[in-house]
């Protein structure tokens, strides 16, 4: 399997290279391009994922259905379906950019993630089937329950989780799931 590489961005969000998955998070980690979905069900209801208690960056946090990084030449949409596919098992439909231009730095453990991520709202058909490796639990809940855990559990989701789910809220684009 072909080693994954990330793409990296100048502060302008202009890409200047490419460097190895492996070599990218560190204690001074590059700005990069990433994206996070968040995936509802038929019924209106979103699935959370637990990331894996070994991966390198927030190990066993509570966070939005997949996030990760397009390949280069790789649109964020076929990114999202990789993921999707390679990490739940499941389909994604009816995608759409949520909050286009979300940038975030956040720390845990020395390891720090340093990325613009543009955010996508969809639905996914299937019952996700987790690749340990990837998702060490999973979970459907209608928005109001997401927001009341997030509340009530506070560091045990991503920051970049809680931060995107209030600006979901603010700018009115639960909406349209509606």
């Amino acid at each position: 399997m072909p080693e994954e590489l990330i793409v990296l961005l100048d502060d302008d969000g202009t890409e200047i290279g490419t460097m190895p998955k492996r070599l990218v998070h560190h204690g001074d980690t590059p700005l990069h391009r990433a994206f996070s979905a968040y995936l509802f069900d038929a019924e209106g209801r979103l699935l959370v994922t637990r990331r894996a208690l070994d991966k390198q960056t927030f190990p066993g946090m509570w966070t939005n259905t997949v996030c990760g990084h397009p390949g280069p030449g790789e649109l964020d949409a076929d990114a999202i379906a990789r993921r999707a596919s390679d990490e739940l098992g499941l389909q994604v439909a009816d995608l759409r950019p949520a909050l286009p231009d979300y940038r975030y730095r956040a720390e845990l453990l020395g390891i720090v993630e340093n990325e613009i991520c543009p955010v996508y709202l969809g639905t996914f058909r299937g019952r996700p089937e987790p690749a340990a490796a990837e998702v060490a639990e999973w979970e459907v809940l209608d928005w109001a329950g997401f927001r009341a855990r997030q509340a009530a559990e506070g560091d045990a989701w991503s920051p970049w989780c809680r931060e995107q789910a209030d600006l979901i809220e603010t700018t009115g684009l639960l909406g349209a799931l509606r």
